[in-house]
């Protein structure tokens, strides 16, 4: 109980700071688009129910209409074939939600091609700068990519050939799945590059990081406010009954 006193004293004092990974839901916030032969998520809707009015003196609410991955989200297992069988949102356990996490810090990369590529290299080199992976912990992938995130356009990046956003391999999501991480988390509008529909396999982190029961976070920001390593993060998605995933409010706790 003392631990947990200090922890809430220190989040009032600010000596512990809350910082809000989460992009503002809106009708302009961006979203992911298939080809068109596929399946399409809604944007985001509000639709006014009442506002002080004749419909509703003294309340104001909204019905909202979107896509389970809109925005700032997070990915169930279910969400992709290789994990149909596993937890859908409602499942995951609350314990897994929050964990220690660490930042892979690739902005430069990023900015000079916005194919660039996580590679197992890569993961290898950061732990053998700052300390193995978190064992029950979140990878997040700083890639500076949601400085376009009131961008639509520029957040997609495409052009006839589709999307040019960041990702990773195939082999360094097939490193991801072996490890001990609750998930993976991204700037992108998902977590695998925008050019991921022809690798092989396709899509590798879906394939390999949902299908070993992990999860995902997309469209993240202020990742430049964490640290390497030493941040707490919590996701809080809707517990959708059966669903694939939920819009989500993905906060950090970092030392002030």
């Amino acid at each position: 109980m003392a631990d947990l006193a200090s922890l809430a004293a220190r989040i009032i004092d600010g000596t512990i700071e809350v910082v809000d990974l989460t992009s503002p839901l809106h009708a302009g916030t961006p979203i992911l688009r298939l080809p068109p032969e596929l399946g399409q998520t809604v944007p985001f809707q509000l639709e006014e129910i009442s506002r002080y009015d004749d419909r509703g003196p003294a309340w104001y609410w909204n019905n909202i209409r979107t896509g389970e991955h809109t925005g700032t989200h997070l990915d169930a297992p279910n969400h992709w074939i290789t994990g149909k069988d596993l937890d859908d949102v409602s499942r995951i356990p609350p314990k897994r939600l929050i964990g220690p996490a660490v930042v892979i810090d690739k902005t430069a990369q990023a900015s000079a091609d916005p194919d660039y590529l996580l590679d197992v290299a890569d993961l290898r080199d950061w732990q053998a700068a700052n300390g193995p992976l978190p064992a029950n912990g979140w990878l997040l992938f700083r890639t500076g990519w949601s400085a376009r995130g009131e961008d639509p356009a520029a957040f997609a990046n495409a052009d006839e050939r589709g999307a040019h956003t960041p990702g990773v391999t195939p082999a360094a999501a097939k490193y991801l799945a072996g490890t001990d991480l609750l998930g993976f988390g991204v700037e992108t509008v998902g977590t695998d590059a925008g050019q991921a529909f022809g690798f092989q396999p396709a899509f590798p982190c879906h394939e390999a990081v949902l299908g070993a029961g992990k999860y995902g976070l997309t469209q993240l920001r202020n990742l430049d406010r964490l640290p390497a390593r030493g941040a707490i993060v919590i996701a809080a998605p809707l517990p959708i009954v059966t669903g694939s995933g939920s819009p989500a409010r993905v906060l950090a706790l970092v030392e002030g």
